[in-house]
């Protein structure tokens, strides 16, 4: 009978061990094409941007030599450079913000029961889906110093005195960067609250409703922590988005007037691309990775946090 008993714990035991097996192939079977993807076309180029960095590669010459942090401190020491780590951040952290606050209304107007919601719900999309290039040239001509229609309809309306010139004058062209910027990306913000807000269980508001608990503390104590996590992902992606938004500035201002929108990614491809210094253009393209590496760490110890309560 022992014997018997330790033959059927033995296949019970070669089973599960033979289960388990099969659903670790499985797992990483699913999981290769990511880390493949991410290991071709994040990580090599990370690696030999490094590498580029730390040499005096450029376009015309066939060898590299190594050079250590010249690099990076000849970039350092450039005050076009440290202009444009400035405007960086302020162009991510005044886009954020307003992304996050026409993000928010917007996703609330948009779960409203209204006729036709399908509809504006395409119309609203629009900015984000259309391609950048046709988008910017659009803006471009809106922000025309001689034929700007936004000019045109202010003046009309009374809220413009004069006729500015938004790409033209320092102060305006980075106000219409940040705003074009805005225009494109809030609707990715509204589509990823939208979604967060169907989640939040209708008698959790409706509790708060009973207990007397205003509409902004309905949102702040209980809308907001049911979908943090899918806040701090859409944080994320926005910021990473905004970070390396090469696209808007090239075709509206290319970093001008007089360096006013210059960003570390029109600056990296000025010097690596335009002028073939391809080592300091690398270093100054690896100057984004350690102001994004906080962000990142600060959002997904948060989300691994709310995970574990």
């Amino acid at each position: 009978m022992a014997d018997v008993e330790m033959a059927t714990a033995e296949r019970a035991a070669a089973r599960h061990g033979t289960f388990t097996r099969d659903r670790l192939v499985f797992g990483y079977s699913l999981l290769a094409p990511a880390v493949l993807y991410m290991c071709l076309l994040v990580g090599l180029p990370f690696f030999f941007s490094l590498y580029l960095s730390l040499s005096d590669a450029t376009v015309g010459s066939q060898v590299a030599r190594f050079v250590g942090l010249q690099n990076f401190v000849a970039i350092f020491q450039d005050s076009t450079f440290r202009l444009a780590l400035r405007n960086t951040v302020m162009f991510t952290v005044i886009a954020g913000i307003f992304k996050g606050l026409l993000g928010t209304l917007m996703a609330f107007l948009l779960i409203q029961e209204v006729a036709g919601r399908k509809l504006i719900r395409s119309l609203i999309v629009l900015p984000w889906t259309l391609p950048v290039a046709i988008s910017a040239l659009a803006w471009k001509w809106m922000f025309d110093p001689q034929f700007s229609a936004i000019n045109y309809v202010g003046v009309r309306l009374g809220l413009i005195h004069g006729w500015p010139n938004w790409i033209g004058e320092p102060a305006l062209a980075m106000a219409a960067v940040i705003a074009v910027n805005v225009w494109r990306g809030f609707p990715f913000a509204a589509i990823v609250l939208m979604a967060g807000f169907s989640a939040v269980p209708l008698e959790l508001l409706d509790a708060g409703k009973v207990d007397g608990a205003t509409f902004f503390h309905r949102y702040r104590y209980i809308v907001i922590p049911v979908i943090a996590p899918i806040l701090f992902v859409g944080l994320l992606f926005d910021t990473v988005f905004t970070l390396s938004d090469l696209s808007i500035i090239y075709l509206l201002t290319f970093g001008g007037p007089m360096g006013a929108t210059e960003i570390l990614p029109t600056r990296a491809f000025e010097i690596g691309i335009q002028a073939g210094a391809l080592g300091r253009g690398a270093a100054i393209a690896l100057v984004l990775f350690p102001i994004l590496l906080p962000v990142v760490y600060f959002l997904l110890r948060n989300l691994r946090r709310r995970e574990t309560l």
